[in-house]
């Protein structure tokens, strides 16, 4: 070859961000390929890059024998000392041969070998790249839909954004910029395969980390996420420096920092509330803007019992259940949301273990066995009776009928004792 090839690889190392070595020995095994294929593997040949002059030189080595049986890997002793004097038999003797001398066909298949190295390298080059970098944020340029999947260019290579893991408000057209989450990297038939995310709570922890430099230094760290995605989302900070206020930080001078979120996740509203150790507190927080009376903690099921005012239950529950849903999963503990009210009765039930309507039974079997013991009772036994009892509708049972006469006056003593008392209640 009369090309100096060493310009040539600079530029493609430089174009392709290929390491040097790999490109060398792309052109070695295409050069290779491509004598095999004129001689039909019928040699023992070797292509080596002389780097001084440029050049991918091939060379044939055959044995040194008294007696050649096998002409195209043997070579008689006095050739071979044409060549090399100093040869003994058994010695292996390297000739370099004229590669200008391939066939077309041979240069093809050369220049199909170099591609196929390059393009494997690239690909080598592109998933080494971001293998390491799951977790961080990417700006792209959606170039086209494919399948409902979005296809976004990332400059050296293409990004794949899922139906799965976009917000569904949100609609990109061709030559948009959009800026996503990296979920997955992996490596598929067709090359690495970069996954991205609009939807993954870690976007939310990378965009606050971005705007708050608090997070960024790890000052003020974000506990936990949780998100429905392109509507609402939780989060739960905390200052590892009692001198920031790790909600202040994250919201900024008037809310700044985290409208700027907001704006990037299309108007999702964002809850900042503390993060504290203590379950309870957590979820009295992870319930805001709701006010929480009493919190009954079941350690061992996980699980939360929140009792609310009345008038704070629909908005302790949210709009279709997404408050309680969000701080469900913000503290990772099954809750319960019960008002007062129904808490109160549920409590009441257990208390009297269900019988209070038995017992309201018994209580006017007893009145209507008196009633019927008054009438034949004397005045003074009657009158007796009547000043124990302490209920209106019940004395006024005992008065009815024959019994009316003879207590009388008792009853109207009692009547209006009873009466006068409880209106003074």
């Amino acid at each position: 070859m009369n090309i100096n090839l060493n310009h040539i690889i600079d530029q493609v190392v430089k174009d392709k961000g290929i390491a040097r070595d790999v490109l060398v020995e792309a052109l070695e095994a295409a050069v290779l390929s491509a004598a095999n294929k004129k001689y039909r593997n019928t040699r023992d040949l070797e292509a080596h890059f002389n780097n001084d002059i440029g050049e991918v030189e091939v060379f044939e080595f055959v044995t040194v024998v008294e007696e050649v049986e096998n002409s195209y890997q043997e070579i008689d002793q006095n050739e071979a000392r044409e060549i090399d004097p100093d040869v003994e038999i058994g010695d292996s003797l390297g000739m370099k041969m004229d590669a200008s001398n391939f066939s077309r066909i041979a240069a093809q298949t050369a220049k199909q070998v170099i591609i196929q190295k390059v393009r494997e390298a690239e690909r080598e080059g592109v998933f080494n790249e971001f293998k390491d970098r799951v977790g961080e944020l990417v700006n792209g340029i959606v170039r086209r839909y494919e399948r409902g999947d979005l296809v976004v260019d990332l400059g050296r290579t293409e990004a794949l954004l899922p139906h799965r893991e976009q917000v569904p408000r949100e609609n990109y057209r061709q030559g948009d910029r959009v800026r996503a989450y990296i979920s997955d990297v992996r490596m598929a038939t067709k090359g690495p395969q970069i996954i991205l995310s609009r939807t993954h709570p870690g976007l939310l922890i990378e965009l606050f980390s971005m705007e708050v430099p608090e997070v960024a230094e790890g000052i003020v760290e974000i506990k936990a996420v949780a998100r429905e995605p392109g509507s609402r989302a939780k989060i739960a900070v905390a200052s590892n420096d009692p001198d920031v206020d790790p909600i202040g930080a994250c919201v900024g001078m008037r809310g700044a920092r985290v409208q700027n979120v907001v704006s990037e996740l299309r108007g999702e509203k964002i809850d900042i509330i503390n993060w504290t150790p203590d379950i309870a507190r957590f979820a009295c927080s992870a319930l805001s803007p709701a006010e929480v009376t009493r919190v009954y903690v079941d350690s061992e099921m996980e699980a939360l019992e929140v009792i609310v005012p009345d008038d704070q239950l629909s908005l302790a529950i949210g709009k279709k259940g997404q408050n309680v849903r969000l701080a469900a999963k913000l503290t990772g503990w099954k809750i319960d949301i019960m008002s007062e009210t129904r808490a109160a009765e549920a409590e009441l039930e257990e208390l009297t273990g269900g019988n209070r309507t038995e017992d309201k039974a018994e209580e006017g079997a007893e009145v209507d066995e008196a009633v019927t013991r008054c009438a034949d009772m004397t005045a003074k036994d009657a009158i007796a009776l009547i000043k124990s009892t302490e209920s209106v509708d019940d004395i006024e049972k005992l008065a009815e009928g024959d019994s009316r006469v003879t207590v009388q006056r008792a009853y109207e003593v009692k009547l209006a004792e009873l009466t006068g008392s409880e209106s003074s209640e």
